[in-house]
This record gives structure tokens, sequence and C-alpha cells, in this order.
């Protein structure tokens, strides 16, 4: 339900296409959720079947159609259902900590450098786009889209800190 109540809140800001709803993921929530174009379509087509997002259909001369998909009433409800549903109990899957906890049994130091070397390469990555997206000031919703931003960022820092003492002890 996550991603379908992201999405809702995201055509909330404004209606917009699959593809722009991509942009705008990647742009803004990507420091605390990631969802490739395929989930972002399917997702949207279940939206509008379960009557929680409109489409309209914008003719292009020359290129495809554009799809803009919009809140409905219904969307907008259960949007706002979903902000004042208790927290779920989520537990982290992190697929890097797995392979870290089991790789001492290959007993190869090189694998581990490699590994850890893998996820600096990809913290740094992440670091490097969080830190490209401005932090806006402004109302409320703008403030908390920024403090989500800025968790992020703090996040890979650390997640970066972590790898640095790792390496030391190794």
């Amino acid at each position: 339900m996550a991603l379908d109540a992201l999405i809702l809140g995201l055509l909330d800001l404004k209606p917009m296409t699959g593809y722009d709803l991509k942009k705008t993921f990647d742009g803004t929530v990507a420091h605390f959720w990631s969802a490739d174009q395929a989930q972002i379509y399917r997702t949207l087509s279940r939206l509008e079947r379960d009557g929680l997002v409109d489409v309209r259909v914008i003719p292009q001369p020359g290129k495809p159609d554009r799809r803009e998909h919009r809140l409905t009433d219904e969307g907008r409800a259960s949007l706002a259902a979903w902000l004042r549903s208790p927290l779920p109990d989520d537990r982290p899957r992190e697929p890097f900590l797995g392979r870290l906890f089991l790789v001492g049994r290959e007993n190869d130091p090189e694998l581990v450098r490699a590994l850890l070397a893998e996820r600096r390469a990809a913290a740094l990555r992440l670091l490097a786009t969080l830190e490209s997206i401005p932090v806006v000031d402004g109302d409320l919703a703008a403030r908390l889209r920024s403090a989500t931003l800025r968790n992020g960022i703090r996040e890979v820092k650390a997640e970066l800190t972590w790898l640095d003492e790792l390496e030391d002890v190794l």
C-alpha cells in the first residue's frame, strides 16, 4: 500500500503522466523508496481500475497521446486514510547486510573488500543524487519533504562512516 499511497500523494501535488511521475519519484522520494517504471505503470493501472485516479488523454501532434493521471475524490480519501492509519511494524530487508553476515564463510578477504567497495560506490552515488535535490523551505508540506531528504542524506553519511569503521577493523 505504501507505493500506492506515495503515487497518490505525488499526484495530489499535480497531475502527471507515468513518465513524469517516475522523474518526480526519483527526484523527491528516492532516498526512502524506490520503484521502477514498470511498477509505477502497473500501480497507476490498478489505481485507475480502482477509481482512485482518472486519466485525461491529451493529443500531441506527431507524438503519442499524453496520458495524464489525476486524483479522484476517492483517491484523496484513500490517501487521507493511509496517512491516518497506524504505522506498520516494518522490518527492513537489506541484501547487503545478508551478504556481509555470511561472506566470512568464504574466508576470502578480497571478496569482503570487493563487497564493501561496491557498497561504498553505491552509497556515494546515492549521496551525490540526494545532495543534488534542492532543500526547499516554505509551508509545512515543503519543510517535511525537505526533512525526509535530510534524513536520507544523514543515513547515507552514517553508512559511509560505518563502512570506514568496518574497513579499519578488517
